[in-house]
């Protein structure tokens, strides 16, 4: 295994696991080196793959060329390797915000890694991250970043423990562990499937604008002092900077109806609650009054959302223990 507690070599068949994601802050401005603080959450996807006599994924022999992320992956961790039968399965809503293509990539490069003698986890995070942006064509490392690391981590903000760089020709994202305070999350899926891409390039396009520049610096003051208060363990605090970036989001046009009638039927039972990941649809994130998750979930479900109560996931893409199937 890697010094850095890497994923270690072991041949084919091999199984692999990695969990979603839920940005607390920033995102779009993290893809424009903003700070941001992600958490990895306990839903998970789980990969297991063997030799076989042509490449698939769940039996499907077009996903080589229809599924993006098996496209990429393949090609960046397994660009000479012999045909595999692959199966995922995924307790992470598709296109809902929470990570599931990061689990995948991370999953796979994981898996693939091990069976190609092993891989580091800066190098894990590395690949991950450039087989979702290779499929996305925009974005951060920030999804992968979390699935790769699992609990809390800070990109470009924090004090903590440094973890690693991820890198474009273009920029460079450093990684920071940041401490788990221990508390209950409630997220909660729209239903409405949004593609991550076409929201990042809007953003993008609103951040290139006039008042841009100070948008996105209220972007960054909101996710550092939001950071902050996470270590502190400062709820109040962590509470009104969500509040903060809300509001934000909203200005740059991420929100939606189904995503407004979530965040106004979880407020009752909420300290704070905001749009995570690119919008568009996908899912809210809500920091439940405590006591108050089971009322929190049904006011949800109510509302028409898919609720999940989630704390940080401990640990992040690894292997699964011989034997065991996905």
């Amino acid at each position: 295994m890697a010094a850095d507690g890497g994923i270690p070599a072991q041949p084919l068949p091999v199984a692999a696991r990695a969990p979603g994601k839920c940005i607390v802050f920033g995102e779009h401005a993290v893809v424009h080196g903003a700070p941001a603080l992600v958490m990895a959450i306990d839903l998970e996807t789980q990969l297991f793959a063997r030799a076989a006599p042509a490449t698939s994924l769940n039996s499907d022999a077009e996903a080589v060329r229809e599924n993006p992320y098996f496209r990429e992956g393949l090609a960046r961790a397994w660009p000479d390797g012999p045909p595999l039968a692959v199966r995922a399965v995924s307790r992470i809503p598709r296109g809902a915000g929470l990570g599931s293509s990061a689990a995948f990539s991370a999953a796979l490069v994981a898996a693939l890694g091990a069976v190609t003698g092993g891989i580091a986890r800066r190098d894990l995070a590395q690949r991950a991250f450039e087989v979702e942006r290779a499929a996305q064509g925009v974005g951060s490392p920030t999804d992968t970043a979390a699935s790769v690391a699992g609990g809390c981590v800070a990109l470009n903000g924090g004090d903590g423990p440094p973890l690693w760089s991820v890198r474009t020709d273009e920029r460079a994202w450093e990684v920071r562990r940041v401490p788990d305070p221990g508390w209950v999350w409630v997220v909660a899926h729209s239903g409405i499937r949004r593609a991550t891409g076409d929201q990042v390039r809007a953003v993008g396009r609103r951040l290139a604008s006039a008042d841009g520049a100070a948008l996105l610096e209220r972007f960054r003051t909101v996710a550092r002092e939001g950071i902050a208060a996470v270590v502190r363990e400062d709820r109040a605090a962590v509470a009104a900077r969500m509040r903060e970036n809300q509001a934000l989001l909203t200005e740059v046009g991420v929100s939606h109806p189904r995503l407004e009638a979530l965040l106004a039927a979880a407020a009752p039972a909420a300290e704070a609650a905001k749009i995570t990941g690119a919008g568009g649809g996908g899912s809210i994130v809500v920091l439940p009054i405590p006591g108050r998750e089971v009322d929190l979930t049904r006011r949800l479900a109510r509302a028409g959302g898919l609720p999940f109560v989630v704390r940080p996931a401990p640990h992040g893409a690894g292997l699964i223990e011989s034997g065991v199937r996905p």
